[in-house]
């Protein structure tokens, strides 16, 4: 499935990717985009991808020198197959720009877009994006976008920053900084960021996205990092930021389906499919009353584990 992109007087057919075709962000590991060490550490660690950061984890003196940076773990540091992601400044900013310039030419696998509030954030990515796929003779749209809602506005407007590309594959939440934003007093429960959460759930479910959920901020404390995966895959999160190394395999293993997941929505499928040859509509497995949405979920299973496998 195409949809046609409008860029700079070309009618542009940019590949669309579903739920079912894109790779999996389980876990996208931030890593400041100065430390090379540090990318090069990351490269080979367990999250599906890793994010070099050229926004908040990069101090504005060190912003030249990240690009540099970034530009060279590109070219020669090899990833391992994880996805190449790198966090640009915000569309508002004299940095993003000069962020963009430095960082496409070297052909990361996507771009995350900080502080989204508008459409028109990304699409200004996307035509910049698209211009330099041209110019070197890449097909254009294998570069995706991912976007962060970290802000009142950007949660008020994640509606229609969902539809504004098809180059966007998924919403990011930025929890500390929409907190910040609106003055909300953080607890563990997470109570006052239930709203911006959903929101941005049912924007990408809308759209077809990816809903990839914030950072944790405690390094030292599995228990409660394990709950909030658990709380965020259950809102319909498919994945989590991280921080720090030690958080993957906790997050990764929350956003894996289970081997009783799966053998579940296995025979959930197989009794389905008797039903349907029967002429039944709803009908009851293990109990329970079964019909379309449920055998939707238990497809979406079998789908990530496919992936994971793939």
């Amino acid at each position: 499935m195409e949809r046609e992109e409008h860029i700079h007087g070309w009618d542009v057919d940019v590949p669309e990717t579903t739920p079912d075709t894109r790779r999996p962000r389980r876990s996208l590991l931030f890593t400041p985009g100065d430390d090379m060490h540090k990318l090069e550490k990351a490269a080979g660690l367990g999250a599906d991808g890793v994010i070099l950061d050229l926004e908040d984890g990069v101090a504005l003196s060190r912003k030249t020198t990240a690009r540099t940076t970034v530009v060279d773990a590109l070219e020669r540091v090899d990833f391992g197959g994880r996805e190449r992601l790198v966090r640009v400044n915000p569309v508002n900013s004299a940095l993003c720009r000069r962020d963009l310039e430095a960082v496409i030419p070297a052909r990361p696998d996507g771009v995350v877009v900080a502080k989204v509030e508008s459409p028109d954030d990304l699409t200004s990515v996307a035509h910049f994006v698209t211009d330099v796929e041209r110019q070197h003779g890449w097909p254009v749209g294998g570069m995706r976008l991912l976007a962060m809602i970290e802000t009142a506005r950007g949660v008020l407007n994640v509606a229609t920053i969902a539809g504004a590309t098809p180059r966007l594959d998924a919403l990011i939440f930025g929890g500390e900084d929409f907190a910040a934003n609106v003055g909300a007093r953080r607890s563990k429960a997470g109570g006052e960021l239930l709203y911006a959460r959903s929101a941005l759930v049912t924007a990408a479910a809308a759209y077809g996205l990816q809903a990839i959920d914030m950072i944790f901020v405690e390094l030292d404390n599995a228990t409660d990092l394990a709950e909030e995966c658990a709380f965020a895959r259950g809102l319909g999160f498919v994945g989590k930021t991280a921080i720090h190394p030690a958080q993957l395999a906790p997050i990764n293993a929350a956003f894996t389906p289970t081997p009783e997941e799966v053998a579940y929505a296995e025979r959930l499928l197989a009794a389905y499919e008797a039903a349907q040859a029967a002429g039944v509509g709803a009908f009851e497995l293990d109990g329970r009353m079964v019909d379309r949405p449920m055998v939707r979920a238990a497809r979406q299973v079998l789908a990530r584990a496919e992936r994971r496998e793939a």
